[in-house]
């Protein structure tokens, strides 16, 4: 069997296990659209369909028309939202492929009725993100929805900007901007079948108000929710996910090295005294934040590792004083379990000063994903 040099391992009864988690806490009556954005984490988003869709997702998320026309032609049948895609030509390829845009402004809307054929799209409306989202009053949203022919509206849709922070009452004016609107919008006749807020924090600490019909999640469906900052957060989490994917790595060469030997470019770490080092196949050009030299850690024969001087492109120096055994041909793991030591995307981030979506998502194409039950 052709060893590799650096892989993800990714699990699909995790995967499954934490749709089914989140269709459970929101309950019959809510819509779970799993969004499956680039490249599903880096967790495979074909594979990730393939796995959901049976299961009853209904919808997908993605991020730009590409993603969308990638998961039609992989055989996905599932309604798929486009949220973050509005290039010229964007629509005209959505409609083309039987994909939900996402607009943004309301003249968008005369656009996408140039359409040959009736084509559902939601509507975002900029509730106090201040990012992607339409900032018009009801009069022009609801002047806009009537005067298209075959553009319908089937649902309208905000973005939180503070999910997590208890502190700031950010979140719960954007909840009232979106509701005042929807109620504005009702009484003058514009009433779309879906309205959607949330995604993972809002489930996971039961922002109930703001679930709508239809729930958005992401990062917990590849097993992740963030942690709340202080205030008034709920006092513990109620959606139960993990992890589905692990990252492994093959071991290139261990040797012995003197007191004093400069490691690695810079020789930003000199050893302090003699010492065995191993030199993995991964480096930043992998994924592993170049943030992490001298200051990450990784797995190796079920103990921890840290690395050593700088993180290089392709391969990182690490402690292997702690694995006497390890051999060129091992593996070691940056992210993922051996025995009782365990190591996650969201550990691994605050490492290195970033957040574990960066982490995830910076997986990069080369590293070979391989999916396991």
């Amino acid at each position: 069997m052709r060893l590799k040099r650096s892989w993800i391992e990714v699990s699909r009864s995790a995967i499954a296990a934490n749709f089914e988690a989140v269709r459970a806490l929101v309950g019959p009556q809510v819509e779970v659209a799993p969004v499956i954005k680039a490249d599903a984490y880096r967790h495979g988003a074909i594979k990730v369909a393939r796995i959901l869709a049976p299961l009853g997702a209904r919808w997908f998320c993605v991020s730009s028309v590409d993603e969308g026309i990638a998961l039609r032609e992989a055989g996905i049948d599932s309604r798929i939202l486009v949220m973050a895609d509005s290039l010229p030509d964007s629509l005209r390829r959505a409609v083309a492929h039987r994909l939900t845009p996402v607009l943004h402004d309301v003249a968008e809307i005369a656009k996408l009725d140039q359409a040959p054929e009736p084509v559902d799209y939601h509507l975002k409306i900029d509730s106090g993100m201040g990012r992607l989202g339409t900032r018009a009053g009801a009069a022009n949203i609801a002047a806009a929805v009537a005067a298209a022919r075959v553009a319908r509206l089937d649902g309208l849709m905000t973005h939180f900007a503070s999910a997590a922070d208890y502190v700031s009452e950010q979140t719960g004016g954007q909840c009232e901007a979106f509701d005042r609107l929807v109620g504005e919008l009702a009484d003058r006749g514009v009433r779309p079948h879906w309205k959607h807020l949330s995604s993972t924090t809002a489930v996971a600490y039961g922002r109930r108000e703001a679930w709508g019909n239809l729930v958005r999640p992401g990062h917990a469906i590849h097993g992740y929710v963030s942690q709340v900052r202080a205030g008034d957060a709920p006092p513990r989490n109620l959606l139960r996910v993990r992890p589905a994917l692990a990252w492994k790595a093959a071991v290139l060469a261990v040797k012995e090295l003197p007191a004093g030997a400069p490691v690695g470019y810079g020789a930003q770490f000199v050893t302090p005294r003699p010492m065995r080092i191993a030199v993995i196949a991964a480096g930043y050009a992998d994924g592993i934040p170049h943030r992490l030299s001298n200051r990450g850690k990784v797995i190796a024969a079920g103990a921890w590792a840290p690395v050593l001087g700088a993180v290089s492109m392709d391969v990182t120096t690490i402690d292997a004083s702690a694995a006497p055994g390890l051999r060129p041909g091992d593996s070691v793991t940056l992210i993922g379990r051996e025995g009782a030591v365990s190591q996650d995307a969201q550990q691994l981030a605050r490492a290195a000063g970033t957040i574990s979506y960066d982490v995830l998502c910076g997986i990069s194409a080369r590293v070979e994903r391989v999916f396991v039950d």
